[in-house]
């Protein structure tokens, strides 16, 4: 996202509680991003989070996709303090668990309604604020990165087959979506899917 945002001429700050993030998204800004800066954040810790925004001032644009790796297994199963520590990270990046949920994603279902309901409800603070939610479907990121590369590859080609658009999503075709609701200005408490016709299926 600060890829795509950069291009467009934005000025990004990445944040991010792993420093290797940072770096990496800094080293893929296209020529000239200048103004563009990295810093660590923690999201869970209220203090950290004042403090950056303080540090940073004044801003047109906030996109929020922390999250942690996504968990995939049966209720039964489920480590509960590694549920509630998947759930303790805000994000207003949701996914299509939860409109499509599928065997195994439990908790991700139940935080992407969530997250669906609390863009709703936000939007109606007072503005003019406007707020949106993304949520993709199957993307090639690195919430995937728990599952053994043989296995994620082989969702990745099942998804593929299963969607009318062929293949997976990049993170570019998510960034996309982002662009378009910074760039317009009608739009507040909406959800936008992109996943390739997932929920259709």
């Amino acid at each position: 996202m600060a890829e795509a945002a950069a291009r467009e001429g934005a000025d990004a700050v990445v944040a991010s509680r792993r420093r290797a993030a940072v770096d990496g998204a800094l080293r893929r800004l296209p020529e000239g991003a200048g103004g563009a800066e990295g810093r660590g954040l923690d999201v869970t810790d209220e203090d950290e989070v004042r403090g950056f925004f303080a540090g940073i001032g004044d801003f047109d644009h906030l996109v929020f996709t922390a999250g942690e790796a996504l968990p995939l297994e049966e209720p039964a199963n489920t480590d509960i303090d590694r549920a509630r520590r998947f759930l303790d990270t805000p994000v207003l990046t949701t996914g299509t668990a939860g409109r499509r949920p599928m065997p195994g994603t439990t908790v991700a279902a139940g935080l992407c309604g969530a997250m669906e309901s609390l863009t709703r409800a936000l939007a109606l603070e007072p503005g003019p604020i406007r707020l949106n939610v993304v949520s993709p479907g199957a993307v090639r990121t690195e919430l995937w990165r728990e599952l053994p590369e043989a296995d994620r590859e082989g969702l990745f080609a099942s998804t593929a087959r299963s969607l009318p658009v062929g293949r997976v999503g990049e993170p570019e075709d998510v960034a996309e979506a982002y662009l378009y609701l910074m760039g317009g200005r009608f739009s507040t408490g909406s959800t936008v899917v992109v996943d390739g016709g997932a929920v259709l299926m």
